[in-house]
């Protein structure tokens, strides 16, 4: 009889650790998430009885600094989905002054994966050696990305922290990567492409970390939060399978760039051409734009020896802003097929002429156009939703509660009201959930708060398919609060939404003033897009 063979404690140890580590960082969430959860809490009762308002005040910065360490240690320790929650808490319009001082520490610190790694991945899954088809292939990669940012939008301890509807941080960088993109040059080419590599073995403690979020959320609506935070992660868990397909990417890309090219005399975004046969489920190659990231805007201008809060600069800002709202109003209402990212580091400004007084008389030469990067979360909006918001969008433009209450219903959202003026805050919500521009009077959303439209409005069942456009939405409202401009994309996209209900008869020609239909007949036929 043979011996039995050798037993590799090695690699017994690896597998006994990949078994045990989903439940390893689940105790590691729940112990820190409860943790900052009860603090809050308990803080609450305590200040309560302190009547001196600067000392109130007082109290609640240094609760601030003991939760922004605890989170700050928290998203560093877990990392990758957890990251999600710095980038979404660390903005001065949305969270605490010392959350942000904290938290914005985390940014830069993505260490890349290895070369020969990603060199491994790339070569299975093209084929073919990474020599045979590169003339040329950077060891460093220009940058780092998520899993598409599915996971970062709400995660479970965010949602607790600063509401289901708070505007998104500027903060791009991560301490985990799970896909990071290298420049390269492919065999007998001239121009420069981008190779996009998924990192392995992440798409299990991706599943892991939702499903603690969806646990999270149920607790939390039943208790604080009235909000049907539950269908916004199941939404969640929806899209993160298709984070993981790069192949899904690559056709979402090409759908989206043929809608906008052909929609417009001039799109206004730029979409990455697709380099034909090189998208597989892990690596997508595509052509490199050169440009700016939008976070980096300013110092582009000060560089050209422009007031960045001058009206030139203001005036490019303006315009940067206006075609990336024009081409998010085209995709969901016009096609309800859309990118449904468009945070910070999916957005470059595409490099214009050199600094000159040409630029000073004519702001908009600062740039060329803008690029709109990373395909991975995309929407397909069902055609009732699709002009169920259009109908949300003429009343949030109309400032007409009485279509907004008539929308929510429309598109399924159930509400029960806890307050007197119903309508009122009705549409007060819809502003606040659906519009880049904040209603009068709020600067920081606050869903503890009395006065908060959550409250008063509470939100008991939310399509979960829904839940990609309102988080488009609040990403250009981060962009737009970013950028230093108060913007309506509600304002900007009441003609969309008018075409889109007039060509499916929910709109007639006696609904429409004389030049709202004017106006309609030359976009229909194509005069002056």
């Amino acid at each position: 009889m043979l011996p039995p063979p050798p037993v590799d404690l090695r690699e017994f140890q690896d597998n006994l650790s990949t078994q045990f580590r989903p439940w390893q960082r689940s105790f590691q969430f729940w112990v820190r998430a409860v943790n900052i959860y009860t603090g809050y809490k308990v803080f609450q009762v305590r200040v309560n009885f302190e009547k001196n308002a600067e000392k109130r005040e007082a109290m609640w910065e240094k609760q601030h600094e003991v939760a922004a360490d605890k989170i700050y240690n928290m998203c560093t320790h877990l990392g990758g989905f957890f990251l999600k929650v710095a980038q979404i808490i660390g903005k001065p319009d949305l969270a605490p002054a010392a959350w942000v001082r904290r938290l914005v520490t985390l940014c830069d610190q993505a260490p890349p994966t290895s070369y020969n790694v990603v060199k491994a991945v790339v070569e299975k899954e093209l084929g073919r050696g990474l020599d045979e088809v590169f003339e040329r292939f950077d060891d460093s990669p220009l940058g780092s990305a998520s899993i598409a940012q599915v996971s970062f939008q709400f995660s479970s301890l965010s949602l607790f922290l600063d509401g289901i509807l708070s505007v998104p941080t500027i903060v791009v960088q991560y301490l985990i990567v799970y896909n990071q993109v290298h420049l390269a040059r492919l065999k007998g080419d001239k121009s420069d492409v981008v190779v996009k590599v998924q990192h392995p073995g992440v798409q299990d403690l991706m599943m892991t970390d939702i499903r603690n979020l969806q646990a999270f959320a149920l607790y939390m609506q039943k208790t604080d939060i009235k909000f049907d935070l539950f269908s916004v992660t199941k939404e969640m868990e929806t899209q993160i399978g298709y984070e993981f397909d790069f192949s899904r990417e690559a056709d979402a890309m090409e759908k989206i760039r043929r809608f906008l090219y052909e929609h417009n005399k001039k799109t206004p975004v730029l979409v990455p051409r697709l380099i034909q046969n090189m998208a597989t489920r892990r690596v997508l190659v595509m052509e490199y734009i050169d440009g700016i990231p939008i976070l980096k805007l300013e110092d582009e201008i000060a560089k050209r020896g422009i007031n960045p809060v001058g009206k030139v600069a203001v005036a490019a800002k303006q315009n940067i802003l206006k075609s990336l709202t024009l081409a998010y109003g085209q995709m969901i209402l016009r096609s309800g097929f859309f990118h449904a990212d468009p945070h910070p580091g999916n957005i470059l400004i595409c490099r214009g002429s050199e600094a000159s007084p040409h630029s000073i008389i004519h702001p908009f030469s600062l740039i060329n156009s803008v690029a709109l990067l990373d395909y991975g979360q995309v929407k397909d909006l069902p055609e009732k939703l699709r002009l169920g918001y259009a109908g949300l969008v003429l009343a949030i433009a109309d400032n007409d509660p009485i279509k907004a209450s008539e929308s929510y219903r429309e598109l399924g959202i159930d509400t029960l009201s806890k307050c007197e003026n119903e309508q009122k805050e009705m549409l007060r919500l819809a502003q606040t959930m659906f519009d880049t521009k904040l209603p009068t009077g709020v600067t920081m959303l606050q869903p503890f708060s009395e006065e908060s439209s959550i409250k008063k409005i509470a939100v008991q069942a939310f399509p979960e398919e829904l839940f990609s456009v309102l988080r488009t939405v609040h990403l250009l409202r981060g962009l737009s609060v970013g950028l230093g401009i108060n913007y309506s994309c509600a304002e900007q996209w009441r003609p969309i939404a008018e075409e889109a209900l007039y060509l499916a008869g929910k709109l007639t020609d006696k609904d429409l003033k004389g030049g709202h239909r004017h106006g309609i007949f030359r976009r229909i036929f194509g005069i002056g897009r």
